[in-house]
């Protein structure tokens, strides 16, 4: 395998982390002009950026219902994976699997050795072999573009703003004292930030995506097979019931497929349109056929 180093992803990886830091200290001192005081903001901040550095991979399996699954129980999974890996050069990643019929996958963790790969059990029906294997490499080129850590950076970010929008008004909302105007302005700042991670996770993924998509085609040498994949989940989803939809779509700036319904859906997802994505992997088969 080729791998070629994607200047564009890391550059807009350090990008994003530069202005999540700057996003990170406005956000804290906007919290400062509550009751919780600046000390108190930095350390729970703290503990919470500790904890979801190190633990990340657990709580986005724990957000999905999955659970790591040995060779016993998934022996053509793992074999797959082992396979893909030595090819991409990688360490094997724990491998998991989600009890959800809404068919797809996503690679969660902080590095390359502490990776995991996790597919869902509707992608295992929905698939057929070399489809999988396209979706697999996909997920294990976001692991070897280590662009997982980031994406997790920013959903924490874009979470903890919501939650103080959410619920900024039980701090200070309703109190007709001094000091309420501040709850507001921390509020009015905190969605503000909120925005504005959301934007960075959206251009990032984006762009990470389709690399994601050059690595599983320089991984597998097999573009039309995710092409393939791409297209099947698209088409599954509306036969997906509605309440597995809703209890996985927080899990959107990592799936393989974005769950997503109407104009506005489309508007604000995280991925680029599935027929682009398409046009595009068609275009490296074009590539490798005349090579």
């Amino acid at each position: 395998m080729e791998w070629k180093a994607d200047w564009g992803l890391r550059a807009r990886m350090a990008i994003t982390m530069l202005l999540l830091g700057l996003l990170y200290i406005v956000f804290i001192a906007a919290l400062s002009l509550t009751d919780i005081g600046m000390g108190g903001i930095v350390v729970v901040m703290g503990l919470f950026m500790l904890g979801q550095f190190l633990f990340s991979d657990r709580l986005a399996l724990r957000s999905m219902g999955a659970r790591e699954v040995d060779r016993q129980e998934y022996p053509e999974l793992h074999a797959t994976i082992e396979r893909l890996c030595q090819q991409a050069d990688l360490p094997k990643p724990t491998v998991a699997v989600a009890d959800t019929e809404v068919p797809n996958a996503f690679a969660a963790g902080r590095s390359q050795k502490s990776a995991t790969v996790c597919v869902t059990r509707g992608l295992l029906r929905t698939l057929d072999d070399e489809e999988l294997e396209g979706v697999l490499a996909h997920e294990l080129a976001h692991v070897k573009n280590r662009d997982v850590m980031v994406m997790t950076i920013a959903s924490f970010l874009s979470t903890l703003a919501f939650m103080v929008v959410r619920f900024g008004f039980l701090f200070g909302g309703g109190r007709q004292r001094q000091g309420g105007g501040q709850v507001l302005v921390a509020i009015g700042v905190s969605f503000a930030v909120w925005i504005l991670s959301f934007v960075l996770i959206r251009t990032l993924s984006r762009y990470r995506e389709y690399a994601a998509d050059r690595g599983a085609a320089a991984i597998t040498g097999n573009p039309s097979a995710l092409a393939s994949a791409l297209l099947t989940i698209d088409g599954s989803m509306d036969r997906v019931p509605q309440e597995d939809l809703r209890e996985t779509a927080e899990m959107n700036a990592f799936f393989v497929i974005p769950i997503r319904s109407g104009v506005i859906g489309k508007l604000f997802s995280t991925h680029p349109s599935t027929e682009k994505r398409v046009d595009r992997l068609r275009d490296l088969e074009r590539e490798i056929e005349t090579q």
